[in-house]
């Protein structure tokens, strides 16, 4: 790959403020620091972020935090006290992006509206995310990622059959959904302003969000129509199409697609050609009906064999397969090492690794740059907005910083 650490990045000269916690803004401002933009994140004094507190997983550093937060400045600002508040407005005075996802209502009550700003900074660009957005019989509720998991109806199509056995997702999903769109919303707003020259206003919803990603179970729902089965690990509505067990006590995932692959997959992987005329299977919709007859075919056939010797006639036939990896596989695997995708960053633990951002460009590295320690540059901060040592100093004292 060449080198283009010197090359300019997209979002350079972009300055972002972000009121964040938790995943959904931390998720959305790192990837536009990834891009460049210089990030300054509004802490609470002593506390900060209270995704710093989830664990300690991470040399001493919470998991979530060290994935959301990487290439910012971290500002400690009391937001109650007025001298804090006017800290504030100068930064909002020079920036291009507000970010903030705070309680409902909050910001507003703060001043930090986008109808109160816009009058002040036409040109600042404003990213509300919320739960339920603005507006309608929800916008009050409070809203963490398993509870808009549930609203969303992610958890009626995810988990086992069993009554009992819905299951979330094993990532904040619904926290993702959101900072992706306001991550996306925010760069289409400064596209925007290059045409029009003013700010605009974001507004996320974390439940639209995931309701998005939930568009095919939506349709296949249609109009009061039963909807996908849960299906553990395997597709609901496409067999075979999931996870299978292996003599040597492994598992493999594979997933046919058409009847093209159904028959080579009888040929070439079960070494069973004639049970591709078998009329129980002639058709997908069939052999998802009679799937526990098939599964146990194949299981059958599978175990005589170890994982790799079904990986390996299942790519020579070609079907599609994959490991069923576990978190020790996926820091250990060989796309990832073979394409470089592993970097690392500085932390107040010390180095970390730290996997390079989706979507590499020819033209330019992403930014990777240290995890801050809670207040690290809140001096620094303040004396490039013209304050004084003993102003700063005064600032400490009072509990404002």
């Amino acid at each position: 790959m060449n080198d283009t650490t010197a090359k300019p990045r997209p979002l350079d000269g972009i300055t972002v403020v972000s009121l964040e916690h938790a995943i959904a803004a931390p998720f959305c401002t790192r990837q536009l620091a990834d891009l460049g933009a210089r990030v300054i994140k509004v802490e609470r004094p002593g506390s900060g972020d209270f995704a710093r507190g989830y664990d300690e997983r991470v040399d001493g550093l919470a998991s979530h935090f060290v994935w959301t937060n990487r290439s910012k400045e971290s500002l400690t600002l009391d937001v109650k006290q007025q001298d804090a508040v006017q800290v504030l407005d100068q930064l909002l005075a020079k920036a291009d992006v507000l970010v903030q996802n705070l309680a409902p209502g909050a910001a507003a009550r703060m001043g930090l509206s986008f109808e109160a700003l816009h009058e002040r900074f036409p040109r600042l660009i404003v990213c509300d995310i919320s739960g339920y957005g603005e507006g309608g019989p929800y916008e009050q509720k409070k809203a963490y990622d398993l509870l808009i998991q549930s609203e969303g109806g992610f958890l009626s199509v995810t988990g086992g059959p069993g009554e009992e056995e819905m299951a979330k997702a094993g990532c904040s999903i619904a926290d993702i959904a959101a900072g992706m769109y306001a991550y996306t919303g925010v760069l289409s707003a400064l596209m925007l302003r290059d045409k029009t020259g003013k700010g605009s206003r974001v507004d996320v919803s974390m439940l639209e969000s995931l309701v998005e990603w939930m568009g095919y179970p939506l349709y296949y729902a249609y109009k009061g129509a039963t909807p996908p089965p849960r299906a553990g690990a395997a597709h609901a509505t496409i067999y075979p199409y999931g996870p299978f067990p292996t003599g040597d006590g492994g598992t493999v995932m594979l997933g046919l697609q058409n009847e093209r692959e159904w028959l080579l997959f009888c040929e070439k992987v079960l070494l069973q050609p004639e049970l591709a005329r078998d009329e129980r299977f002639s058709a997908n919709f069939k052999r998802s009906e009679n799937r526990a007859a098939l599964r146990a075919i194949i299981v059958e056939a599978f175990s005589r064999l170890s994982a790799e010797e079904v990986i390996a006639r299942l790519d020579a036939a070609p079907i599609a397969n994959a490991h069923v990896n576990d978190m020790a596989g996926v820091w250990e695997h060989p796309q990832l090492k073979a394409r470089q995708r592993w970097s690392e960053v500085d932390s107040p633990s010390g180095r970390l690794p730290a996997l390079l951002p989706p979507g590499r460009n020819t033209a330019f590295t992403p930014r990777m740059d240290p995890i801050p320690a809670l207040g690290q540059h809140t001096d620094a901060l303040l004396a490039e907005l013209g304050y004084a040592a003993g102003d700063i100093q005064r600032l400490h004292e009072q509990g404002a910083v």
